[in-house]
């Protein structure tokens, strides 16, 4: 999660995976991403990563950029096109929320299972959607299976994850959270686990690592003001 807010998660046990959703997913630790110690602790055989980027101040860029962010605005501004959406059915763990000293909050924030929309008229992205990313590569298009694993509504911390659902180039779940600061500032913090292939398939890991980082910094500046959010 973003650093410097009072606010920390701890991921759910991994016996927790119907409280997200009862659809399948290629890998076990669903919510992963929640864990603040997932980069010193990732789950076994994954690659932990986060990065952080500020986008600029204030209440207005704040509801702009959580808009965008819940109607699929990064995956598009990254060169995805978004198809075969599915509504999602709201079942989710969001999580146990922490103050400053670690101690978990006498009343914990209720997931929001309201349907939103954005003023388009586009549907916010909920637990349980499922969608397809595609991307045009060299030769080709590459799809990716997601499914919508947790969604974050609170009023200063937005957000969502995904996980894959179908075999590929890499495995796991990516998070996407917006985040309005004490003192104003906004920030977008992207986090995954991520594993490539074993065996033989193993010799491209280091080529799918790469264009992973590409894509993150793709990604990050997909709300940024200068990108049109």
């Amino acid at each position: 999660m973003p650093h410097g807010g009072t606010r920390r998660r701890k991921g759910p046990p991994m016996t927790r995976r119907s409280t997200f959703t009862d659809q399948s997913v290629t890998y076990g630790a669903i919510g992963a991403t929640l864990d603040p110690d997932l980069l010193r602790y990732p789950p076994a055989g994954f690659r932990p990563a986060e990065d952080t980027v500020r986008l600029g101040s204030g209440q207005g860029r704040f509801d702009r950029a959580a808009e965008s962010l819940m109607s699929w605005g990064i995956q598009r501004g990254s060169g995805f096109e978004v198809d075969d959406i599915s509504a999602g059915t709201g079942a989710q763990y969001p999580g146990i929320v922490y103050d400053a000293d670690g101690t978990p909050l006498p009343e914990q924030p209720a997931p929001r299972s309201e349907q939103r929309f954005a003023a388009d008229g586009t549907p916010y992205i909920a637990a349980g959607m499922t969608a397809t990313l595609r991307r045009r590569k060299r030769f080709g298009t590459a799809s990716t299976p997601v499914l919508v694993v947790y969604v974050l509504d609170e009023p200063n911390l937005v957000g969502f994850a995904y996980g894959t659902t179908a075999p590929g180039p890499e495995s796991g779940e990516e998070s996407f959270v917006l985040e309005h600061r004490d003192d104003d500032t906004v920030w977008l913090t992207i986090r995954s686990i991520l594993q490539t292939p074993g065996g033989i398939r193993a010799l491209t890991a280091p080529g799918i690592r790469r264009r992973r980082r590409e894509l993150t910094r793709v990604e990050l500046r997909a709300l940024h003001p200068a990108g049109g959010a």
